[in-house]
């Protein structure tokens, strides 16, 4: 598989967090398969930039492809890819992987428990896991430390289905939720 070009993040989130799915994100040579994702567009009451250009928004203007790492609660870090035209905040969430490189990094992060399914069946558990920080806010996604490679062109096309998003308060009605159909690692049942 061939890494992604900055060109492929240069479009509208929906699409963007659609052809995701079944691509691979390594952080430092860890991670696995995304099969779980949400868009966010400016015009959106649950995006971040909906209240406009802030310190804590500019990144989400662009450029495209760029990381956007944020905390949760004050607890959790979310690990986002910047999308579409240069100077049009928008955003998709990793919400899902299902590991397959540096799992037991992973397990040693995480708990050396963690049955598969759950090292990082959520987004707070994929930063976790794969040891993304905040500060890594506006570094470029194609380029190390990260590394997103493109869907195996020998496997089958993946089926994804779309619903409402999740753990959040406004803006739910949107199905702007992309996941892997019958994947065992999303953070929430598809459907």
């Amino acid at each position: 598989m061939s890494g992604l070009a900055a060109e492929f993040f240069a479009r509208p989130p929906r699409q963007v967090a659609r052809d995701l799915i079944g691509c691979e994100l390594l952080h430092e040579g860890v991670g696995g398969t995304i099969v779980e994702t949400e868009a966010y567009e400016q015009d959106d009451p649950a995006c971040h930039a909906f209240v406009g250009r802030t310190k804590r928004t500019d990144v989400l203007f662009g450029p495209p492809g760029l990381a956007y790492v944020y905390l949760c609660y004050g607890i959790h870090r979310m690990f986002n890819v910047v999308t579409d035209d240069d100077g049009t905040a928008a955003a998709v969430l990793v919400r899902a992987l299902e590991p397959t490189r540096g799992i037991e990094a992973m397990r040693t992060r995480r708990g050396a428990d963690r049955a598969l399914g759950d090292l990082c069946s959520g987004p707070g558990k994929i930063c976790e896991a794969l040891a993304i920080e905040l500060d890594q806010t506006r570094a470029p996604v194609i380029a190390a430390p990260f590394s997103i490679s493109g869907r195996d062109p020998a496997a089958d096309e993946p089926v994804v289905v779309a619903g409402p998003r999740i753990g959040i308060t406004r803006g739910t009605e949107l199905p702007w939720r992309y996941c892997l159909a019958g994947s065992a690692h999303l953070s929430r049942p598809a459907g």
